[in-house]
């Protein structure tokens, strides 16, 4: 797990080749291990360069390894004719030897690469690879990752099982091959600046050192966020003029045509081979393709924890770990768990639970409302963009915690709502698809099931039925369309200055509500997921801990989405197919629990009575900084909630984010 950059320019300057360092220094967080940088050239006359520098080990130098570096990288080392700069930050997780520095090369020099993720079967493919003539000279995953290339070129890709955001430039050709994983939890931003040089970052952060650099809001991207809550969802960021490669996309091309628009193109399509067994076939099988896939990502030379809420989903995995590592970790796997002390909103005694099931090592940390306020702009600067939530709090406390006591790899449960129905939610296909098919019967035992396990009253399950069925038929009409979306649109917004559309981007983004399945498709690849991973990734390598997601395996994923809705979701229960294949695993009380609350913090009642006075001044803030965006109606919304005159609304947590984000990144508007 690392951090790259890569910095490419078509008129060779050298210019722009210097500032790789800088890209590279203000994301040490993401690897303080070594560091690296090579400097390419289109011209094949000229040998590739590679330096290291402070953070580069000894050993590193002393290495007679071809790609490891002599001397540390100082700007008049950059000569002329050089116009591509490849830059590195490693967090050592395999293969801890110089062996593994970066950037790497392989086939004589012919390919390079910088590299951040983890492929898991690299072991597997290694061994096809040597009985196809390949040679090795380290043990890391990098180097499967460029050999496979050098082999299968981009098809090399639906090999790999795992995570990465990489660039492989090809010497020979001189072409860039940039890939991001299926489901995007490795992040891949690319900037063009002034129409001769194109970056690519781990994170945004890495732009802000570059001359030229002007950070602009991207107001239909802040629309999206402000009023609906969502990131991540295009390949648009909150950052006019920086671009993601999505998860599933990459750029294969010469040089020479990566401008003005790199030519992106989708890698992977989800596959539907629909499952033909039993429910109890189906849960067998899930447990084997877990246990394979936590086992993979226990592949690693350094220490391993997990996270454990409590919830049905970690507790799946520590668990598993548990029974996989036993033999080999008496002191037994360490657990990390966030806590409140609120009633509402602590699981202390769901972990506990799976703690005293199992031998572990746990760990607890209570996150209190001052740390907030002392974090909120340290984590800001860490996201990029501003968050939704006040519980990334918790999960940066969990991070820093591990890093404290020397774990560096996490096992975490992303994923696991999005494949397994988890969300409430799913009940609206699932309720849509009944009626549609004219399942009455299923349809009115499923909305008394609601009621019985989870309290949802019939007239909430006829909301969530026929809500979405008459939005759809009016917007199907384009005048009464036009309409609903500028009456969503909030009072305390002003669209003029924020100059976006008031859209829905939810229906834009083609949202299917007919089957569980196309909604689990939804969200993994256009709603929550990717908010989600945006959120693990910054927070685990803000204190330099790689988290690994054992759900996101693709033979799992593909699995479940394949699966008929009702293995998934039915009679009320969420997670169905999971819950039958954790039995015996699980402790009865985790596997049958019916409420979800995941990482919560108790917002409603830090803002509105702990901290009220706090955050009215962080919104007042906000107003200001959004020079007219943000208006003074949000103050008498606030004032309201505190009143008591209109329910609690998180949108206030976005709109304080949002000015802590403006101020943190000096964004102009």
């Amino acid at each position: 797990m690392c951090g790259i950059a890569v910095l490419i320019s078509l008129d060779e300057s050298t210019r722009s080749l210097r500032q790789i360092l800088d890209m590279t220094d203000i994301i040490r967080h993401r690897g303080p291990d070594d560091e690296g940088f090579v400097l390419l050239s289109t011209k094949s006359d000229l040998p590739p360069l590679h330096f290291g520098g402070a953070d580069t080990p000894d050993c590193v130098y002393d290495s007679e390894v071809a790609y490891t570096p002599e001397h540390a990288l100082q700007p008049d080392l950059i000569k002329d004719g050089y116009n591509i700069a490849f830059g590195h930050r490693r967090l050592s997780i395999i293969d801890l030897s110089s062996s593994g520095h970066q950037p790497m090369s392989y086939a004589s020099g012919r390919y390079w690469i910088t590299y951040n993720g983890e492929v898991y079967n690299y072991r597997e493919l290694r061994q096809e690879l040597e009985t196809l003539g390949h040679t090795f000279i380290s043990g890391t995953d990098t180097e499967v990752v460029l050999a496979s290339y050098a082999q299968w070129g981009r098809e090399c890709l639906h090999r790999f099982n795992g995570m990465w955001a990489f660039i492989i430039f090809d010497r020979e050709t001189s072409s860039i091959f940039a890939a991001r994983d299926r489901f995007g939890v490795k992040p891949l931003y690319f900037w063009i600046r002034d129409n001769d040089t194109i970056v690519f970052a781990s994170e945004i952060k890495q732009f802000t050192v570059l001359q030229g650099w002007v950070p602009r809001v991207n107001g239909q991207r802040a629309y999206d966020f402000l009023r609906y809550s969502l990131i991540d969802h295009t390949p648009e960021t909150m950052f006019a003029g920086v671009y993601q490669i999505p998860g599933g996309m990459a750029i294969e091309c010469p040089i020479a045509d990566l401008l003005p628009h790199p030519p992106v193109f989708h890698w992977y399509e989800m596959t539907h081979e629909p499952f033909k067994g039993t429910f109890d076939d189906a849960a067998e099988e899930l447990r084997r393709l877990l246990k394979d896939s936590i086992q993979l990502r226990l592949r690693a030379d350094v220490n391993i924890g997990s996270c454990l809420s409590g919830g049905l989903d970690s507790s799946t995995i520590v668990c598993i770990v548990d029974e996989l590592v036993q033999r080999n970790h008496p002191e037994g796997l360490s657990t990390f768990s966030a806590c409140t002390g609120v009633v509402g909103f602590d699981e202390r005694q769901y972990m506990d639970e799976v703690i005293n099931s199992r031998h572990l090592k746990a760990y607890y940390i209570y996150s209190q409302l001052d740390e907030l306020f002392d974090h909120m702009e340290e984590i800001t600067w860490h996201q990029d963009e501003p968050n939704q939530t006040t519980s990334l709090l918790f999960q940066w406390n969990i991070f820093q915690l591990a890093k404290e006591v020397d774990v560096k790899v996490m096992l975490d449960g992303q994923g696991a709502d999005e494949i397994l129905a988890g969300y409430y939610d799913f009940f609206i296909p699932r309720l849509r698809y009944l009626f549609r098919n004219l399942k009455f019967n299923t349809l009115i035992n499923e909305v008394q099931a609601l009621k019985a396990l989870h309290g949802f009253g019939y007239q909430y399950s006829m909301n969530m039925l026929f809500s979405p069925l008459v939005l759809g038929f009016l917007r199907g009409i384009p005048r009464l369309n036009e309409a609903i979306d500028r009456r969503a649109v909030p009072p305390w917004i002003d669209m003029n200055r924020l100059n976006a559309e008031p859209r829905n981007p939810i229906v834009e983004a083609d949202k299917v509500e007919d089957n569980v399945r196309n909604y689990s498709e939804w969200q993994l690849f256009s709603a929550s997921l990717p908010i989600l991973l945006h959120y693990e990734d910054r927070n685990s390598m803000a204190h330099s801990v790689e988290s690994r997601v054992p759900f996101l395996d693709v033979r799992v994923v593909e699995f479940l989405i394949a699966l008929p809705d009702d293995y998934k979701i039915a009679d009320g229960i969420t997670k169905r197919v999971l819950r039958q294949s954790m039995k015996g695993i699980l402790p009865d009380r985790i596997c049958n629990r019916m409420d979800k609350m995941g990482f919560v913090s108790p917002e409603a009642l830090w803002v509105l009575r702990l901290a009220k006075d706090r955050f009215r001044s962080a919104l007042e803030c906000t107003v200001t900084l959004s020079n007219g965006i943000i208006t003074d109606t949000v103050l008498e919304l606030f004032d309201d909630m505190v009143n008591e005159k209109r329910p609690w609304d998180p949108v206030i947590i976005r709109l304080v984010m949002f000015g802590v984000w403006l101020k943190q990144f000096r964004v102009l508007t």
